[in-house]
């Protein structure tokens, strides 16, 4: 749920300002309001740790935010460009399998594949292909393929590599919020608009998106394996669409309730292969 409400403040803050100035000011806030609560554990820090988990938290923040917003921007349709990032499991096996010669089970390949085929059941009826440039349609991917590269190089670091869960967000929204000042700041100006929706988006984004997609999506994967946590995202688009109806009065049908359901049966697979193999190590 927590994820889905990244969807959803970036659908509420179009109507304010653009996606990227939103993000830029979503990050900046949360580098001031972290900053008292975590800069003794950052001075202690290393350079060379700072580098890595700033690498991660452009890749995971800066990198897939600018492939689904900018994708959108240069004409890609909205519900294309979902259905690109929740591609996110897949692309992590894939990435896994291909170059670091990880090996994943039957089940699991097949959990993936229902799980995606739900994904699409449920987006199917607001995808359309758009008149966007034909490069322009790689920037979700690439978005999305940013954050898995993230998310297996921050799951195969060492425990003693780690950073506290607060400071490694508070690092990673700071690169971000660079990244997004020089290339928003290139075309547009960064002052804030004086306006209430533009404050309640940027609040909005901070803490159910930063604070509970971020944060719980970093705590899960220090906890469990990141095909596991990733796969459960499978059930974000329908998620998004109930609260999308609910706060903006967005259509429902029935190929939604029916993609979700397939959804479910592939993270349920997933789940159950994952515990298996966890039991089989153990015994």
């Amino acid at each position: 749920m927590s994820w889905s409400s990244g969807f959803v403040g970036a659908r509420f803050s179009i109507e304010y300002a653009s996606a990227l100035l939103v993000v830029f000011w979503r990050c900046v806030v949360i580098t001031l309001v972290l900053f008292p609560f975590v800069y003794r554990s950052l001075l202690k820090t290393p350079p060379w740790l700072w580098v890595k988990h700033a690498g991660i938290g452009l890749l995971a923040m800066a990198g897939y935010m600018l492939g689904v917003t900018q994708g959108i921007a240069f004409g890609v349709p909205a519900g294309l460009a979902a259905l690109c990032a929740d591609m996110l499991p897949l692309g992590m096996a894939l990435i896994a399998a291909l170059f670091l010669g990880e090996r994943l089970g039957r089940q699991i390949w097949l959990g993936l594949v229902i799980g995606m085929a739900g994904v699409i059941a449920t987006t199917l009826g607001v995808l359309s292909v758009g008149h966007a440039p034909l490069w322009a349609y790689a920037l979700p991917i690439a978005g999305m393929l940013s954050l898995a590269i993230a998310t297996l190089w921050q799951k195969r670091l060492r425990a003693a590599h780690t950073l506290p869960l607060l400071p490694n967000l508070w690092l990673q929204c700071f690169v971000s919020s660079i990244a997004f000042a020089v290339i928003e700041g290139s075309q547009h100006s960064l002052a804030p608009p004086p306006s209430v929706g533009f404050v309640l988006s940027v609040l909005w984004t901070v803490t159910l998106p930063t604070f509970g997609g971020y944060g719980l999506y970093w705590l899960c994967l220090r906890r469990s394996s990141a095909t596991r946590v990733a796969t459960v995202l499978y059930l974000s688009p329908p998620v998004t669409m109930l609260w999308a109806w609910a706060m903006f009065g967005e259509p429902l049908s029935w190929q939604m309730a029916l993609g979700m359901a397939i959804s479910s049966i592939g993270v349920w697979l997933v789940l159950r292969a994952e515990a298996r193999q966890a039991d089989a190590g153990t015994a």
